[in-house]
């Protein structure tokens, strides 16, 4: 959404708050071409609350990651979400692209809790409204700067300029429309589950009818493990990822529990969604995300919700070389690679 530099080609990096992901794509016969693909775990604590808290470790791990991958192009397009930012859906008078340009941020003011002059603007002209058709619905997205500029201090030390920063939700989005076949009239929840957040998006024929970023997500497995079995935040960590092997019945139990609150807070999300939404109501749920894997979750929402529910695959429609990446080793890391994928489309200057 925001365009910082004017670097053309970019790679997508997905700074989680339990790893580093890459992917660089490459335009190819009209798709898609994948470059490279890895992902650079993080020492805990080092992003807490969306907030870059050790930025030596960070630059470390992109470091590393560039590195071993042998990437060349310097320009990165990166996302944010949750408390770093804010996504609105505002009416506003019918005007062109040119005149929003010069009124959005007089016009942003009364949407941002934020001094207007602290804050990066961008907006996406999305439909007429059905109601007021001298009126136009618009999406209005803002970040601190203060946010932005850690993010370009980090990058920058680590050699890279960024160019692109996106939004976690709509970078999903990119990925999951470029990869699988969309029917135009369907109504789809797009749940990505990271470590530390949980961003939901409902989409229709491309565009976003509401969004939500919730502080919630795969560390509050490792959270409640270590509370419920007395154990190191390590060993819960390894006990979290084990769990699918598990003979233990309070450990099921633990996973069970978060796995009920997850779907509890994808529930209130689609709920408040559908009370607007008059015909417009969720059809299916595609998740992605280090969480989406968890044990017993996607069956959890299914039988929950009572709704279909599918891991969005970012490298479904790619071309790769399998002398360069293992089949079985992309569909494994699949889940997590949603952002960086999406990110790694945007070309500077595009909305």
């Amino acid at each position: 959404m925001f365009l910082l530099n004017r670097n053309k080609e970019v790679v997508g990096i997905d700074i989680g708050s339990s790893s580093i992901k890459l992917v660089q794509l490459k335009e190819h016969k009209g798709g898609y071409q994948l470059i490279n693909a890895g992902i650079m775990p993080l020492p805990p604590e080092a992003i807490v609350d969306n907030t870059l808290m050790d930025s030596s470790s960070i630059v470390d791990a992109i470091n590393n990651l560039i590195s071993s991958l042998g990437v060349k192009i310097k320009g990165v397009a990166c996302s944010i979400s949750g408390n770093s930012v804010i996504i609105r859906k505002i009416s506003l008078p019918a005007m062109s692209v040119d005149e929003l340009e010069d009124q959005i941020s007089w016009e942003a003011e009364q949407y941002i809790p934020f001094d207007i002059n602290d804050v990066n603007i961008d907006f996406q002209i999305l439909s007429p409204d059905n109601i007021d058709p001298s009126k136009m619905n618009v999406l209005l997205v803002a970040s601190k700067k203060d946010i932005i500029n850690d993010y370009v201090t980090v990058f920058n030390e680590a050699g890279l300029q960024l160019s692109v920063v996106d939004v976690d939700s709509f970078a999903v989005q990119n990925a999951f429309e470029i990869n699988h076949d969309i029917n135009s009239d369907e109504v789809l929840a797009l749940v990505n589950i990271g470590a530390g957040i949980m961003n939901i998006n409902v989409v229709k024929d491309g565009l976003t009818l509401f969004t939500r970023d919730v502080q919630m997500g795969g560390n509050l497995y490792t959270e409640d493990i270590q509370k419920q079995l007395g154990v190191s935040g390590a060993e819960a960590e390894s006990l979290k990822m084990l769990a699918h092997e598990t003979r233990s019945d309070t450990l099921a139990d633990v996973i069970s529990k978060v796995n009920d609150t997850i779907t509890q807070e994808i529930r209130r999300s689609l709920d408040f969604y559908n009370s607007t939404a008059n015909d417009d109501r969720v059809t299916k749920i595609f998740v992605s995300g280090g969480c989406s894997k968890m044990y017993n979750l996607v069956y959890t929402i299914t039988e929950k919700l009572a709704l279909p529910v599918e891991f969005i695959n970012p490298f479904a429609k790619l071309q790769y070389s399998e002398k360069d990446f293992d089949p079985d080793y992309l569909q494994e890391i699949g889940p997590l690679m949603a952002v960086p994928v999406g990110l790694a489309i945007r070309r500077v200057g595009d909305k």
